[in-house]
């Protein structure tokens, strides 16, 4: 007997999910709701084997939701059923060219897996999140920290109080803090001693998310080492690109890897031209960030690179200068991985400084 294939399309949801399952033909063989919880996945399990036989296979299809579709995408993957992360703005825009419809709710994704016009998502392997996981939270500490940096900083402002210190919130730094409590009002006393007191918690916390980072890059990852070779990328910098990407065979091209990062620019057909805009923020905003950040330290260092951010500066002003020198940075990242490079322009001595570094960090108790 002929093997048939059903199509499950699945509407995810933070705690309640539509499931919609059409035979090859389109027929809705069922159509319900389930909870994103184990119970609700082990009903979705349940109902789509009911409605199969010997000769049926699978394939599924959900959206990539936030991470509310990992438990599912995971759970249907080691039950057997084949399934596949849909991106949802450009899976979105072939809905709405093909069946009319923005709208990707259970039905239409179940339709469009059958008629092969998903457009796929990459998913990493469950290590890969679980790195993404790491260093995306050590930037929700980050920038939690600049937040009540900025607190104080701005109650220090209101009563022009100055130091010479650099570092205000270190040892030196909180006691001259501490010291200003009795001369300021109840309140912004309140505020100080509070925001002092969570810096120092989320130090600490960022300072064993670090080292777990850094004990992470010295195990198992070739390509951190490679990208910390560039001027202004630090381990944790180095993470994160690396993390982002995951396996940058998957990319053909260095630009589509710039396309990926949303450094690719705009553009737009009018009266037969193609005109080009601002970048299009579409892909990871995590790593098109941190390629801002490190352009940022690698154009004061980096002779190559601040004569190219220059020369764009002069034309065009930092912000777009900035942003080039990003996706510059970015080319010559895949190069470099690619083709399991050093960064040719590098400073060897710092490079090896931040080796050691690394290294250190490892083998620490």
């Amino acid at each position: 007997m002929k093997e048939k294939l059903n199509h499950l399309g699945i509407d995810v949801g933070k705690r309640k999910c539509r499931a919609a399952l059409k035979d090859d033909k389109g027929k809705i063989l069922d159509e319900f709701f389930f909870g994103n919880d184990a119970i609700g996945i082990d009903n979705l399990l349940s109902r789509v084997k009911t409605n199969g036989t010997h000769y049926t296979t699978t394939q599924a299809v959900l959206e990539s939701t936030g991470n509310m579709w990992m438990r599912i995408h995971d759970t249907l993957e080691e039950n057997g059923i084949d399934t596949v992360l849909a991106n949802p703005y450009k899976t979105k825009i072939i809905a709405e060219a093909k069946i009319k419809s923005d709208k990707l709710d259970a039905r239409i994704l179940s339709d469009l897996l059958r008629t092969d016009l998903i457009y796929e998502s990459y998913v990493p392997k469950q290590e890969d999140r679980d790195k993404r996981s790491l260093v995306r939270h050590r930037i929700t500490l980050s920038r939690t920290k600049t937040k009540l940096v900025n607190k104080v900083h701005s109650i220090l402002d209101k009563y022009d109080y100055k130091t010479e210190l650099t570092d205000i919130f270190g040892v030196a730094g909180i006691r001259w803090l501490k010291s200003l409590l009795p001369m300021v009002s109840p309140i912004d006393g309140i505020i100080l001693t509070t925001s002092i007191e969570s810096i120092q918690t989320i130090n600490h916390q960022i300072d064993v998310v670090s080292k777990e980072i850094s004990k992470y890059a010295c195990r198992n990852d070739k390509d951190v080492k490679i990208l910390m070779s560039i001027t202004g990328i630090d381990t944790f910098a180095a993470m994160l690109i690396s993390a982002e990407i995951v396996d940058v065979r998957r990319f053909s091209t260095p630009w589509k890897l710039v396309s990926y990062a949303g450094l690719a620019p705009s553009t737009r057909e009018s009266a037969g031209k193609t005109i080009t805009g601002r970048i299009t923020k579409q892909g990871s905003p995590w790593l098109r960030w941190i390629l801002v950040q490190c352009a940022l330290v690698a154009i004061k260092y980096d002779s190559r690179l601040s004569m190219f951010y220059n020369r764009i500066k002069n034309r065009k002003g930092h912000g777009k200068a900035i942003v080039a020198t990003a996706k510059e940075l970015l080319v010559i990242i895949w190069y470099m991985l690619t083709r399991n490079e050093l960064y040719k322009h590098m400073n060897k001595q710092r490079y090896q400084q931040k080796l050691r570094k690394l290294e250190h960090t490892y083998t620490a108790k």
